[in-house]
């Protein structure tokens, strides 16, 4: 797999947690990625205002965004884990959402809901009537 790594991430390692043994308390295989958007080259003043809004809550009060891997045995495992990450969250932040188009409620879905008000009505007014 071939991962272009910008000089735009930074990565810390650290020892994963969790069960594993010995090899879990010797090996640092966690990757930790901090990616500064309003520092960012790459991307436009508008992209950057777009992230800064849809990954609030994963943006720090520095405005770095912070992912984080230890799922593979292997720091490198975990290094191409955090730049999918990323560029996953990233991509999926930057599409625009699509605008609703307001519909209105078709004769029949109308006539439908009107009929089945009526019968509630009934089947009430039929207990009603009992005592």
């Amino acid at each position: 797999m071939n991962i272009d790594v910008t000089p735009e991430l930074t990565f810390r390692t650290a020892r994963s947690g969790g069960a594993g043994g010995q090899h879990v308390n010797k090996v640092e295989t966690m990757v930790e990625a901090y990616f500064n958007i309003q520092d960012s080259a790459l991307l436009t003043p508008e992209q950057k205002q777009v992230l800064q809004e849809k990954l609030a809550n994963r943006i720090n009060a520095e405005g770095v965004l912070l992912v984080k891997s230890q799922t593979h045995r292997t720091q490198l495992g975990n290094k191409h884990e955090v730049i999918f990450k990323i560029n996953d969250l990233i991509n999926k932040a930057l599409i625009p959402r699509k605008k609703r188009v307001p519909t209105k409620p078709s004769k029949a879905v109308i006539e439908k809901r009107i009929q089945f008000k009526k019968r509630l009505s009934e089947k009430k007014q039929n207990r009603r009537d009992q005592f």
